[in-house]
């Protein structure tokens, strides 16, 4: 590979001050509803909500594009990268000012929200010039990260131009100054000193770009940036809210004090930088979390009394933060945040000096999102909890545990030194212990099988079974909180109570496509724990969310999309345990796997109106919420509980997967080895299969309740709505266990027909043309559809891995290279097609709205399912189950 070449000082000074510049400008951009919407709240009618939507969608669109930005700018150069950034965020300024709708401003917002990503670009150009020079690249970077006072050049100059020339003219002249700078930057800026080394990464694909992710240190520098930067944005938009609301102020002098805590903060970054060079970044990073911790525990304690019993009298005290006490705690807190984000980029060049733009842009995404979602949660805990300081407990709580984090992962590091006598610059706190990873995996030989390998797999099942069933839980947890919503006050029509019970499908479908490549990538046994933790963020944010009628709806669609972490979860869990059985017993494994973890939905269904009847987690868990209509008006009911039920049970399931499970050596894989999966037609054949099978049980699961309540007004659907997926998910080993008898093609043909005949009852029982139809009789259809689905569920899985098997060793013969190459084949199709099945947990769900919307009736979304099973029916019989078939399995 070449080396990268020398550089002089002037023109390492050149490139920070052009790109700083260029930073600057950018950061100012994307700011600029801060001002201008304003006057486009007046100019739009917009109310409080929408305006604070629109504000927060640049925010979200910077810190997402940090990640891509990052990793083409690794392998195209900043130079390029920057320019044309700059100029295609200045077209969609200007764009802006045609908007003559709210829709069309969001849009919009979402162009200018690319300036935001600029930070990843600048910060790899900058650490490129400075790589040869490690005891300046921290001031380097700090000096470059003090661009954010960019804020306040919009702070004080666009006021101006938006009184003199309007909202649109304003936007006019940032688009063309950002599109001038882009030109400039272009000619200017010179290729940094790495250009050629990027013929090496520019023959990478995306997903190897994205390798060093799997190293979970690059998520502890993430909780790190998530506070230092997403906090201190946080902050800077509440702060004046906050100074009103307990101080009194006015919003001149709120604007003022605010000033105070962002000005500052963003140039002491530059010291931060230096602080880094001269002292380490660890170090600062100990400096930074100690005095947040200190900080924020003062700023969390509310105004309070004190009464004391003394023997002869009662002594009373008054505590609380005067004002003066407020601004020199937020001005310490911000200067800290400020080392700390210059820090967090001084750790990222030393340990991934080859992927910064991918690291970096990791980083700076997940703290961006900070900046995005904090603010939204601070107000949620004003709603619910009453106490302003919340805002600040939560901020405590991450900081300590970004402290505790980081002290655990350094003793790691220090024992490391102090017994092989060496100088540990990792910190591997995340390393596998080699007791955990199996570098012998033969579960084809059967007395390997026998003496070990049974042993093994059987227990990682068995820890991959509750987490699965409890990801299952999380994702389907809408499906009974917006049957209770509307009696409880929540003023959601039905065709957004429809989308939230839609949504979780949607964003899991999704994030399965991701998760089908995570396992070779990052390890079954590390990517388990690390996807069932996430799973506490929907449920906390739910548990909080739902105890206030007045949350805003929005907030309710982001939180069910996050519930989508539990759908991608499938993919994964699936895909892991593929590998640690033989061929025989997949089916039965696969099975087990899903079908008892598919019970996660009847568990929901189940648990949940029970625990949300009484008051199980006590002052704890919130007040209730009361019945506002209909026969149990005046009940109350702890909605919340529906959410924090799962949060013990989680953090348990995260424990034993770290501590339980293992990681198979041979299992790993590139995203570029599993992309085969893509030419395979077989793919994409039992894509459509499996979307008639799991896409249809977990569709019916998440609208069975709701459709049942349409349908049948008189019957309360909670009471009964477990029973379908519980059967349904009983059903799925049977599926797996009877095809590997009977053969997965001929089990799947006769299951579509069935799922016909059920489809066909549950019409007969529909309340149709003014009769009252039959409740009882539909339920028993729908009872029948849920059997049939788990039964496919089973018989489909046990499949795939015989049909790629086969192919593999028609191309490569009885060899341990076609078993290797057929497992690592069928685990990703496995993950991928239920990645493309989930969806139906969307379009389910919507079939129905839609067809009632359009016909007034559900018979027509009704007719449409029995179209597709009879077209998987023909599917299934011609290339797999008929005589002669091409692939018979």
């Amino acid at each position: 590979m070449n080396q990268p070449l020398s550089v002089t000082g002037g023109q390492r000074n050149r490139a920070l001050a052009i790109s700083t510049l260029a930073f600057t400008l950018c950061f100012a951009v994307w700011t600029i509803f801060s001002i201008i919407g304003i006057q486009i709240k007046a100019d739009f009618n917009l109310t409080d909500t929408q305006l604070g939507l629109l504000m927060a969608t640049p925010v979200l669109t910077g810190s997402i594009s940090r990640m891509f930005l990052g990793i083409w700018t690794d392998q195209y150069g900043g130079r390029k990268v920057f320019s044309i950034l700059m100029l295609l965020t200045a077209a969609c300024v200007y764009l802006l000012t045609f908007a003559n709708s709210y829709i069309m401003l969001l849009i919009a917002a979402l162009g200018v929200g690319l300036a935001g990503g600029s930070f990843i670009v600048g910060v790899t150009y900058t650490a490129a010039w400075f790589n040869d020079v490690k005891e300046k690249q921290g001031t380097a970077l700090g000096i470059f990260g003090a661009g954010n006072v960019g804020s306040a050049v919009t702070n004080f100059g666009a006021p101006f131009l938006l009184i003199a020339l309007g909202w649109q003219g304003t936007a006019q002249i940032y688009a063309t100054v950002l599109a001038i700078a882009g030109v400039v930057f272009l000619f200017l800026a010179k290729d940094d000193p790495l250009k050629e080394t990027r013929q090496e990464l520019q023959q990478k694909g995306f997903w190897e770009q994205l390798s060093p992710l799997g190293d979970l240190r690059v998520w502890r520098f993430s909780l790190y940036y998530f506070f230092v930067f997403g906090a201190f944005v946080a902050l800077a938009l509440w702060l004046p809210h906050y100074l009103i609301g307990v101080y009194e102020l006015d919003i001149k002098t709120a604007g003022m004090i605010a000033a105070l805590y962002t000005v500052p903060a963003s140039l002491f970054r530059i010291l931060g930088g230096w602080m880094s060079d001269k002292y380490g970044a660890r170090r600062v990073m100990y400096w930074t979390f100690i005095a947040s911790v200190i900080c924020t525990f003062l700023l969390s304690y509310p105004s309070t009394e004190y009464a004391v019993k003394g023997v002869n009298q009662t002594y009373n005290f008054h505590f609380e933060i005067t004002l003066l006490g407020f601004v020199f705690l937020t001005f310490a807190l911000g200067f800290f945040m400020s080392l700390g984000k210059a820090a967090v980029f001084k750790h990222i060049p030393v340990y991934y000096p080859k992927s910064v733009g991918a690291v970096g842009g990791v980083v700076g995404m997940i703290g961006g999102l900070g900046g995005f979602l904090l603010p939204l949660t601070f107000g949620m805990l004003n709603d619910v909890i009453g106490v302003w300081q919340s805002s600040f407990m939560l901020l405590f709580v991450i900081a300590a545990a970004a402290l505790a984090w980081m002290h655990f992962a350094i003793l790691r590091a220090e024992r490391v030194e102090y017994r092989e006598d060496r100088e540990e610059r990792d910190l591997p706190e995340l390393s596998t212990p080699n007791s955990m990873v199996l570098d012998d995996w033969r579960p084809e030989d059967k007395t390997f099988w026998e003496e070990k390998g049974k042993r093994i797999a059987t227990r990682n099942l068995w820890i991959s079974i509750p987490n699965l069933f409890l990801a299952f839980a999380v994702w389907t947890i809408w499906s009974i909180l917006v049957v209770k919503m509307p009696a409880l006050g929540f003023p959601y029509s039905q065709n957004e109570l429809f989308w939230l019970a839609a949504l979780p499908a949607l964003s899991g479908a999704t994030l399965r496509i991701f998760y089908s490549f995570m396992v070779p990538i990052f390890g079954g046994r590390r990517w388990t724990a690390i996807s069932t933790a996430s799973l506490l963020l929907p449920c906390i944010w739910i548990g909080f969310a739902v105890q206030n009628t007045d949350t805003p709806y929005m907030i309710m669609l982001i939180l069910a999309l996050l519930c989508g972490f539990g759908g991608g979860n499938f993919s994964s869990s699936m895909s892991n345990i593929s590998f640690f059985y033989p061929q025989k017993e997949k089916g039965g494994a696969l099975g087990m796997n899903a079908g008892l973890g598919n019970l996660g939905v009847s568990g929901m269904q189940l648990l949940a109106p029970l625990v949300i009847a009484a008051s199980v987690f006590g002052g704890m868990g919130g007040d209730p919420l009361v019945i506002q209509e209909g026969a149990n008006a005046g009940q109350e009911v702890w909605l919340q509980n529906a959410a924090f039920l799962w949060v013990p049970l989680i953090v348990i399931g995260s424990v034993a997967a770290w501590f339980g499970m293992n990681d198979i050596s041979s299992a790993k894989a590139s995203f570029s080895d599993q992309a085969v999966i893509f030419k395979r037609s077989h793919n994409w054949i039992m894509c459509i299969l499996y979307l008639g099978t799991f896409g249809s049980f977990i569709g019916f699961a998440a609208g069975f309740p709701l459709l049942s309540g349409m349908l049948f007004p008189e019957v309360d659907p909670t009471a009964y709505a477990f029973l379908g997926p519980l059967v349904g998910a009983l059903a799925r080993p049977v599926g797996g266990i009877v095809a590997d008898k009977l053969g997965g093609a001929r089990v799947t043909f006769w299951n579509f027909l069935l799922m016909i005949a059920g489809v066909a009852g549950v019409m007969y029982f529909l309340p149709i043309a003014g009769t009252e139809g039959n409740f009882w009789g539909f339920f028993a259809a729908f009872m029948v559809l849920f059997i049939a689905t788990g039964i496919g569920n089973g018989s489909t899985f046990r499949m795939v891995p015989v049909i790629f098997l086969n192919q593999r060793k028609r191309e490569l013969g009885d060899t341990d290279e076609a078993i290797k190459q057929g497992n690592k084949e069928s685990a990703a199709v496995i993950g991928f097609i239920s990645a493309f099945a989930a969806y139906g947990g969307f379009f389910i769900p919507k079939a129905y709205g839609s067809s009632i919307s359009l016909t007034g009736s559900v018979s027509a979304a009704l007719v449409s399912f029995i179209v597709f099973y009879a077209i998987c029916s023909v599917i299934t019989w011609w290339f797999y189950s008929r005589k002669n078939a091409p692939d018979p399995c």
